[in-house]
């Protein structure tokens, strides 16, 4: 988002919702339809400014902030034929770059409606957050004839939590506060990047 508004692809006025947003998701109180909201204010931006920003953003910051460890594991798991697919609140758009970056069979992951290359401020299909990102995943494994016993999910933001008890293999990554009790708990792993 700052690399749009530097570029003046998005206006301060169309992200006031945003800091108010962020401290609830902090505090562990997000708003359910935060997404939703948060997209509204977007529309009128055109299609290829956003992918612009989004391959500058990740050139000259995103790419230098992944962990070495993380994309080796990435890597090794996908020379084993294990599908890596990435699963977001973020916005697609926004993700593209890492999506190709790490070899990822696809995102699922917040997609922006489009008329004629303008945003609309509105989502396609149900924002993948908290229990919206469970039904988003579950709905592409039954699709793609997944066992949810089988996959392996990586996060960590405490707002995964229903998608990590989904799942067979979770795995807490430098998790949040809320994330690291719950993970500790359950007895999931964690693990530390540096």
């Amino acid at each position: 988002m700052r690399e749009a508004l530097k570029a003046g692809v998005i206006r301060p006025f169309q992200l006031r919702r945003l800091p108010l947003e962020w401290l609830k998701y902090k505090l562990g109180r997000p708003d359910p339809g935060f997404v939703e909201k948060a997209v509204a204010p977007m529309s009128g931006i055109s299609e290829a400014d956003l992918l612009r920003v989004a391959e500058d953003c990740f050139e000259r910051r995103m790419r230098r902030d992944i962990y070495p460890r993380a994309e080796n594991l990435i890597r090794e798991a996908r020379a084993r034929g294990e599908r890596v697919i990435l699963a977001s609140a973020s916005l697609r758009v926004a993700i593209r770059p890492l999506e190709r970056f790490l070899g990822a069979e696809t995102s699922l992951a917040c997609e922006l409606e489009f008329s004629g290359g303008i945003t609309t401020g509105r989502l396609l299909g149900q924002s993948p957050f908290g229990e919206g990102k469970k039904a988003v995943v579950s709905r592409w494994l039954r699709d793609a004839g997944a066992d949810p016993g089988d996959v392996s999910f990586h996060s960590d933001s405490y707002a995964d939590i229903p998608l990590l008890e989904f799942c067979g293999r979770p795995v807490a990554v430098n998790p949040d506060r809320i994330l690291a009790r719950r993970a500790r708990l359950e007895g999931w792993e964690i693990v530390r990047f540096g």
